[in-house]
């Protein structure tokens, strides 16, 4: 895409749905709503069960709606239906199943990649990601024993811990070079070959796997885990196994808060992003909309004020950019 876009919104729940309407309401062109599920409003469709019930006011907390949404009690069904007809009587420019990978500032501009390594520019971001978005799991169980040594993200490692580094993505890459520099890192991919991920991380790795500071194991899958004494037993398709200190999955999926603390957004100790009364984030330009801005969840009518006073903001800025 070569075009520059005013917004980009990440995520089609209803904080980024409210933030795309909002934007058309008030006459912005050229705003994309990026969102990794099937359709919008992943978080509803996925856990909540048939007929829920849906408040306005969340557990008793009466919101008072600022925007142009009109939401009123009902039912998962309804809720649904009435998202469908906003994107569909405003025109939404919606790519569905795009995950953003990462998000950096270059200039006054904002670069967005997918993990298939499309790249985007916008002037500003809002982020409306769901609290409940995981990482993706594999297939065969994983021992629940092993739960705090089997992780999805990097943030628990200790030096000098042998590792096992699981995915074919930017983010195993970039897990196995970094944590490569401080411990023993091998990288399980089960592909002989890395055709998703970026030429810088793809140049990194060449470096790891030519000083030999990651072992390769490309195109072998694995078969099970077991616990070993407290420790991860791997079993290997091409017959070999193999003991490790700690296995880190990078399989898809996002967590939300590994994806904020790589777009470089401050966090609080809940993990929740530091935001002031509009809205923005520590970024300039970069705007957070949703229950991410909960320690324990959000409202469906709080999300679509986040995204309505965000975009009122963001306006004020576009007049002057």
């Amino acid at each position: 895409m070569n075009k520059i876009y005013n917004i980009a919104i990440i995520g089609g729940g209803p904080g980024g749905i409210a933030s795309a309407v909002e934007s058309a309401i008030l006459g912005i062109k050229e705003v994309i709503l990026f969102e990794k599920g099937e359709g919008h409003s992943t978080t509803i469709r996925k856990f909540y069960k048939d007929k829920k019930r849906v408040d306005k006011d969340y557990k008793g907390q009466k919101v008072e709606l600022n925007g142009n949404i009109y939401f009123c009690d009902g039912t998962k069904e309804s809720t649904l239906d009435l998202f469908d007809k906003i994107i569909k009587e405003n025109g939404l420019e919606v790519h569905f199943n795009t995950e953003v990978e990462s998000i950096k500032k270059e200039g006054d501009l904002f670069t967005i990649q997918t993990t298939n390594n499309e790249i985007t520019k916008a002037k500003f971001i809002v982020i409306s990601i769901g609290k409940m978005g995981q990482p993706n799991k594999p297939t065969y169980p994983l021992p629940f024993s092993l739960k705090k040594v089997i992780n999805f993200n990097a943030n628990t490692t200790t030096d000098g811990e042998k590792i096992l580094v699981v995915g074919g993505g930017n983010s195993a890459v970039e897990y196995a070079c970094v944590l490569s520099q401080t411990n023993p890192i091998t990288l399980n991919y089960r592909r002989t070959e890395f055709s998703r991920i970026n030429e810088t991380n793809q140049e990194n790795l060449n470096a790891c796997l030519t000083s030999q500071k990651i072992t390769p194991k490309f195109g072998i899958d694995i078969q099970k885990i077991e616990d070993e004494n407290g420790k991860p037993k791997v079993y290997f398709t091409d017959g070999s196994e193999e003991v490790f200190d700690r296995i880190i999955y990078a399989i898809g999926g996002i967590a939300p808060i590994d994806f904020l603390k790589k777009c470089n957004l401050d966090l609080n100790e809940d993990g929740t992003p530091i935001v002031d009364d509009k809205h923005q984030s520590s970024v300039d330009g970069i705007y957070i909309a949703g229950d991410i801005l909960f320690k324990n969840g959000g409202s469906i009518a709080a999300a679509l004020n986040h995204g309505f006073h965000s975009i009122q903001s963001i306006q004020e800025k576009l007049t002057k950019f």
